[in-house]
Parts: structure tokens; sequence; C-alpha cells
């Protein structure tokens, strides 16, 4: 297909609550309303109706209801598409969705929440597909919110078809630095979905706090293809984002590879040296180290072609496996990124061999670089803690390892 340009628009809302969804609504179909006059596709927040934490005590859809009509009414007369997160209900269960409303006001579709983040579970139900959303402007592949932490949902969006991905999305942080909101997912991995997949990924976040306990770390974006951030929210006010995005034929990295040739790892902690240098003759240093491991060029089991693929080490992963090895001829502009994507979704090591730069650096579950070498520095070392790769929840609840199962499972259902 030729390459066609696309308007899009993100919109980040302050928080708001069940109690005060009436007052806010008429505020968010305003920036709805002025959205669309410039975009032709435009994303809401996780939860926009009617809010995100529903809580226990029974509520009416009626204003969902009238909400997703009014944005029917919108999308319709400006002829734009409009995706928005909503609780809904389906024969006595509730999903946690994301509303596709095409450009002539029905609704072409919906995604629900695959991987039921920490208190979501106790009202939501999780998704039992993974398929993209046809519109009037082309296959949309919709998540929501931890549905990025897992790299094979993504990406089985794009291999059916999304040239798109777009995220509702409930971005929280912890407040660890309240001068700097973090969240993995806004701070490194949306930019990797894009770029994995090679499809834009428009995410839209909310700011401020909500009841008290869940606080959002903005930082909306729209990534373009090639994981460049075209337009960012702030952390700490309501925005709406327009960028244009062009959509082409999907460049995804993907692997033929089938097997994988296990590492070594040690069983209990230990000091695990590391080189891009040859292994041998280091008997010495790493006696000198107390190293109980020594990895380098020849210990290297994944080339750039399984671990650029965010199924590649998932499935090595699936295995049981902690740590992984890397070595690398991949864009050092983009290396450590995906390193640390890695690690980090898949909570487990992994020690890179950067061929470019002559360099080894290793990077923990937490996706964190913790040591490398340089110049005459040829040998680095850390302290292996195997207990870290077994920490797979990541909120309660919320076990890495079971959402890439369910996801695999759902990835190889017809």
């Amino acid at each position: 297909m030729a390459p066609r340009s696309l308007s899009v628009a993100a919109i980040q809302l302050a928080a708001h609550t069940r109690a005060s969804f009436a007052r806010a609504w008429p505020g968010i179909a305003e920036r709805i309303e002025a959205a669309a006059s410039g975009a032709q596709l435009i994303v809401l927040p996780e939860g926009t109706l009617p809010a995100y934490v529903l809580g226990y005590e029974p509520y009416t859809t009626r204003e969902i209801e009238a909400a997703l009509s009014r944005c029917a009414d919108i999308a319709r007369r400006h002829t734009a598409v409009i995706v928005i997160g909503a609780a809904r209900e389906v024969e006595g269960h509730v999903y946690n969705s994301a509303v596709v409303i095409d450009s002539d006001g029905s609704v072409a579709g919906t995604a629900d929440k695959h991987f039921l983040w920490d208190f979501d579970r106790q009202w939501f139900a999780p998704a039992e597909q993974i398929a993209p959303v046809r519109t009037s402007i082309g296959k949309i592949g919709a998540l929501v919110c931890a549905d990025g932490r897992i790299p094979t949902i993504a990406r089985t969006l794009v291999d059916r078809g999304a040239e798109l991905l777009v995220m509702p999305t409930a971005w929280v942080t912890s407040g660890r630095d309240p001068k700097n909101l973090e969240n993995a997912q806004a701070d490194l991995l949306a930019r990797v979905r894009a770029k994995e997949n090679g499809v834009p990924f428009i995410a839209a976040n909310k700011c401020g706090v909500e009841l008290g306990f869940v606080a959002y770390c903005g930082k909306s974006q729209i990534v373009t293809a090639d994981g460049t951030i075209a337009a960012l929210a702030p952390e700490d006010r309501a925005q709406t984002l327009l960028a244009a995005v062009e959509l082409d034929e999907p460049k995804p990295f993907r692997t033929t590879a089938q097997t994988f040739v296990s590492i070594d790892a040690p069983k209990d902690t230990a000091r695990i040296a590391i080189t891009a240098r040859p292994e041998q003759q280091r008997d010495r240093m790493m006696r000198i180290l107390q190293a109980e491991r020594l990895y380098g060029p020849q210990s290297a089991a994944f080339n750039d072609d399984v671990v650029l693929d965010p199924g590649g080490l998932a499935a090595y992963r699936m295995s049981d496996a902690p740590l992984a090895v890397w070595r690398t001829s991949f864009d050092p502009q983009w290396q450590v990124t995906f390193a640390r994507a890695r690690a980090l979704e898949l909570r487990m090591y992994l020690i890179v061999i950067d061929a470019l730069r002559d360099r080894a650096y290793a990077v923990d579950p937490d996706g964190t670089v913790i040591c490398g070498t340089f110049g005459d520095y040829e040998t680095a070392s850390f302290v292996y803690d195997p207990g870290k790769t077994q920490q797979t929840a990541v909120a309660p609840g919320t076990d890495v390892l079971e959402g890439l199962q369910r996801a695999g499972a759902h990835a190889h259902a017809t």
C-alpha cells in the first residue's frame, strides 16, 4: 500500500472519579469536539467512562451510554474515528475496554484489557481475544494500558493486520521522585512497541490523582513508526496532542528462529564477569574477582533477529530461562533501549556484547544497566541474583509470566 498521512490527537485528561464524572464529562466532550476539528483519529485515556477505579458500589451504564452517544455524534459530524476507554458490560461481566467509534458514528469494535493490573481484577474480567479493529482509516490495534508491558500482545495485533497501535491508558506512578513521575511504559516501552512493530503508537493518559491513591504520570505521546516521539504531553496538566503520522506497510522485526541454546546460569546468587574480548586465559582474573561465570562473545546465544522480535526472547523466557546473552551490531542509539526493555518486560538478566563498540554490559530484571566495560576496563562484573528473576509479579496479582502465557494462547487461537 502507498504511504498515507493521518492526523491524530491524544487527549490527556485531568483525573476524575466516578462521583465527579457527571461534572467532568461536559469538559471532556468539549475537548473531543475541539480535537475532531483537526484530527482524523482521537484517542482518550483508559477509564474515561466513568473512571478508572470502579469500586464496589453498583452503578448504572446510562451515563456511559449517553457519553458514547455524544462521541458517536461528534465522530459522525467531523468524520473522525474516536477511541475511548470505557467500562463495558457483557453478559454479566465487566470489561476494561477501548471502544472504537468509526467516522460514521457506528461502533467499529472494542478491545478489552488482557493484562489486568493490580486491583483491576477486582471488578474487570480479562479479554478473550486479540484482534485489530477495522475502521474507515485502516485497521487499528487497540490495547489498554498494561497490555503494553506484554510484548506479544502488540506483536499479535500487528501480525493480524494492525496498521497502527492505539492505547487508552492509565499510566500510574509511585511518586518516588515527585519532580520526575516515572512509568516504564511512558519512559521506555512505548517507543519500543512502535519501533519493533514498525507502526505508529498513540497513547492517551491522565494526570493528577484519583481518589487519593492513584497517581497518574501524564506523558501521553504520539510515536512514529521509527520510534520517534512526535508529541509528548507534560506530567502535570491536561493537554491535547496533535501530530501527523505516516501509515505504511508495517516493517516489524520478526525472526524465524524456533530453537534456543540455553545459557548455563548459576543456580544461586553469584558474581558474574562479562567481557567483549576473547574469553580465554582469564583464570587469574576470575579468581581475584571471585566470579563463578564469565560471559563474552563465545557465550552469545542470541543475535539481533531474535532479540529485536518482541516474541523472540519471550519464548526463551517462557522456558524458565533467567539469563540471556545477546551479541549485537544493532543501532547504538537504540541498542540500550531495547536491552533495557527486554530485561524489564521479561524480568530477566540480559548480557549484551556490543560488537560495534567492543563493549559488554549487563541489564538487570528492573531494566537497569548495572555494569559495563569501556576502554582498558575490559572485564566488568556484577552480583547475579536469580531471586530477582523469580519476582515476576510486577503488581499484586499481576504476573508477567502468566500474562505472556495467556497472550501466547490467544496469539495461537484462530
